[in-house]
């Protein structure tokens, strides 16, 4: 947080799935969601989302920084799988910054995998689909 908005640390905020946005984050996730709400921090058109996906069997938890609608930032923030930890490192991470989500929820460039890591990989994209989605309603909402 403090990398994102310095020592103004906007108030945490309750971004709750709505029965239409329901099938969409499920779709992105592509199993039934466990929660109905998600905390996130906004100042101006600059969101952070902390998300969980689960890897292979344990969650990975993950900072994603949303600016206009456009990953500014992502980060693994807790790590509890035995494989796949490649992901954490800037080589891989750099890859996201920059991306967006096009209408048919994807990224709008394909992210390039890690051997030994593609469970990670893909629990990474879904955390950054997820959070450009959610960034998308906050426009929508005003």
């Amino acid at each position: 947080m403090q990398q994102t908005f310095g020592n103004n640390i906007p108030t945490a905020q309750v971004l709750w799935i709505s029965k239409a946005l329901k099938p969409t984050v499920e779709k992105i996730l592509q199993h039934q969601m466990g929660f109905l709400r998600v905390r996130y921090w906004q100042q101006d058109t600059t969101s952070v989302w902390i998300l969980e996906e689960i890897g292979k069997t344990k969650p990975i938890t993950i900072g994603v920084v949303v600016q206009a609608e456009k990953i500014a930032d992502i980060k693994v923030l807790a790590f509890r799988e035995s494989r796949g930890w490649e992901i954490k490192h800037e080589f891989f991470t750099n890859q996201f910054k920059g991306l967006y989500l096009t209408p048919d929820l994807h990224l709008n460039t394909p992210i390039d995998g890690i051997s030994g890591a593609t469970l990670s990989v893909r629990a990474m994209t879904k955390i950054s689909q997820l959070a450009l989605l959610f960034a998308q309603q906050l426009s929508i909402s005003k």
